[in-house]
């Protein structure tokens, strides 16, 4: 008779949140980004940016049960507000209407892309392969139009330069530019 493994159990606080987790669209997601967030991991600021009465609301609906109390510093000024209205409000435009926490990770994906790693380090996430499946999951039609892969930060700031009607591509296809391997390269 063999004896069984058991499966390996997530631990930390990814674990626990996941323990608590209430099976719906993004609990995945959300779990990692939190224990990263809170493991020093990212670029999320407390509370996945989100306000506090957002952030206890995620948390209800996708970990009942769990305590985790996150104190936000409270709201600065931004001197990147225009973009990151432009950045949010691209991502609502594609929102899937299939969960309300795509309203949630518009806010959380609006505040990554300030930061300055990849979309995916910034998030907190464990791979890219996370974030194309938050993409597609969350803004699947914004998602469909990555169809060569590219850097999803990137490829967000050339939705919104095409959307203005904006070129800053010095060659005339993305195949052509010096800078190809910036943009689709690898994210290591």
């Amino acid at each position: 008779m063999q004896k069984q493994r058991s499966p390996v159990q997530p631990q930390g606080l990814y674990g626990e949140l996941m323990a608590h987790a209430a099976g719906s669209p993004n609990d995945e997601l959300f779990a990692q980004m939190i224990a990263s967030q809170i493991d020093g991991i990212g670029a999320l600021p407390p509370g996945l940016g989100l306000a506090e009465q957002d952030f206890s609301a995620l948390l209800a609906r996708h970990f009942p049960g769990a305590e985790l109390v996150i104190r936000n510093a409270g709201q600065t000024e931004d001197p990147r507000a225009l973009e990151r209205d432009d950045v949010l409000a691209l991502l609502i435009e594609h929102r899937a209407y299939r969960d309300s926490s795509e309203a949630w990770m518009a806010e959380i994906v609006t505040a990554a892309c300030m930061a300055s790693d990849h979309l995916w380090q910034d998030l907190g996430l464990r791979s890219r392969d996370y974030l194309g499946k938050l993409m597609t999951q969350n803004f699947p039609s914004l998602a469909a139009k990555n169809v060569h892969d590219m850097k999803w930060k990137k490829f967000i700031y050339k939705q919104l330069c095409e959307k203005e009607g904006i070129n800053a591509c010095r060659a005339p296809t993305c195949e052509y530019c010096a800078d190809y391997l910036n943009c689709f390269g690898p994210e290591e």
